[in-house]
């Protein structure tokens, strides 16, 4: 918001979402002391379409989906180094297309968050054929997700696709095939179902669908079995027989749900579980220690770790609670190639 020129009320301090930055070199100072090259801020797409790029377009597309990510996971999908790409997120932040915050947080990594900004999230709404929002409905957007009590929670499960997109740009016979949100998934569904996420990777000729459940252990492991009648519901209704993942925060939690689910009926779902110890075992793969690897292990299945790739499900038909094998318009970095 431009600064007001009345001399006798005092303006109301501008909102920050993070430490002040250059934007580039001011001009000569003229009259009113303002410079004499400054511009004003653009307030529509085509005042900076010449300056946007398929890359730029792709990160408005996973801010809207997926809420937040910070500068690191931004870099991992989409640079080659972390400078180059905070130079390109200020850049385009300068130009009002995507904004950010810091959540201070004495003793604990402080990431850059970056959400979408005014003209990125008209972006999104208009490709989608929606109403774009005003500034006051983005900025309650933006300060919710700042305020959210949750936000680390987001950041570890927009972290877990990461990893997996991370892993595709490294082997090109792979690739995470659809990424959908919790609120797109759980529209997708019927609402019949409220996961973390929803994913289908690929690997060679292999590929599976699954619904993502990330625990940071603050509930009881009874909570996380009671989301299984959900699915189970789902699934009798027409929906597809994708695997659930419980991501874990520790072994000995991984065993006492796997002691658990060995106490239910016998199961029509299949589950997998990780934990981060998995992951580190030495005697697992070079290369593969991440989701896309041998790290998942399978309810009534022993010990025996599967890839993710090669855990039992299937798309099944396409109908109202089944939107079946995944189409090009989901691949979640479909811009950086447009047809």
């Amino acid at each position: 918001m431009p600064p007001s020129t009345g001399p006798t009320r005092p303006t109301r301090p501008t909102r920050s979402t993070g430490p002040t930055e250059p934007t580039g070199q001011a001009g000569p100072v003229g009259k009113g002391g303002r410079s004499r090259s400054a511009r004003p801020a653009p307030t529509a797409l085509i005042d900076i379409s010449h300056r946007l790029r398929p890359r730029d377009y792709t990160i408005a597309a996973l801010l809207d989906e997926h809420t937040t990510l910070t500068t690191d996971q931004i870099t991992t999908v989409l640079f080659t180094s972390i400078t180059t790409c905070q130079h390109r997120l200020n850049d385009l932040r300068g130009i009002r297309f995507i904004d950010r915050f810091l959540r201070n947080r004495p003793g604990q990594p402080n990431p850059a968050c970056w959400v979408p900004g005014m003209l990125s999230a008209r972006y999104a709404a208009l490709a989608r054929d929606e109403h774009p929002p005003n500034h006051r409905q983005l900025q309650d957007r933006q300060d919710r997700i700042c305020a959210s009590p949750t936000l680390l929670h987001l950041l570890a499960v927009n972290d877990f696709f990461i990893t997996l997109l991370s892993h595709a740009r490294q082997h090109p016979n792979t690739g995470l095939r659809r990424w959908w949100s919790e609120r797109r998934t759980a529209a997708a569904f019927g609402q019949r179902i409220h996961p973390d996420g929803h994913g289908v990777w690929a690997d060679g000729d292999a590929e599976t669908g699954f619904f993502l459940e990330l625990d940071r252990g603050t509930e009881p492991v009874g909570r996380l079995i009671d989301k299984l009648a959900a699915q189970r519901r789902l699934r009798a209704a027409g929906g597809p027989a994708y695997p659930v993942l419980f991501v874990l925060p520790t072994r000995a939690r991984e065993q006492h749900l796997h002691h658990r689910l060995a106490d239910q009926p016998e199961p029509t779902l299949v589950v997998a579980t990780t934990s981060p110890e998995a992951a580190r075992d030495p005697g697992r793969l070079r290369g593969l220690h991440g989701p896309a690897g041998p790290v998942w292990r399978v309810a009534g299945n022993g010990r025996h770790r599967l890839r993710l790739a090669d855990l039992p499900g299937e798309h099944g038909e396409p109908g109202p609670l089944n939107p079946a094998a995944p189409q090009p318009l989901d691949d979640p970095l479909r811009l950086l190639d447009p047809p």
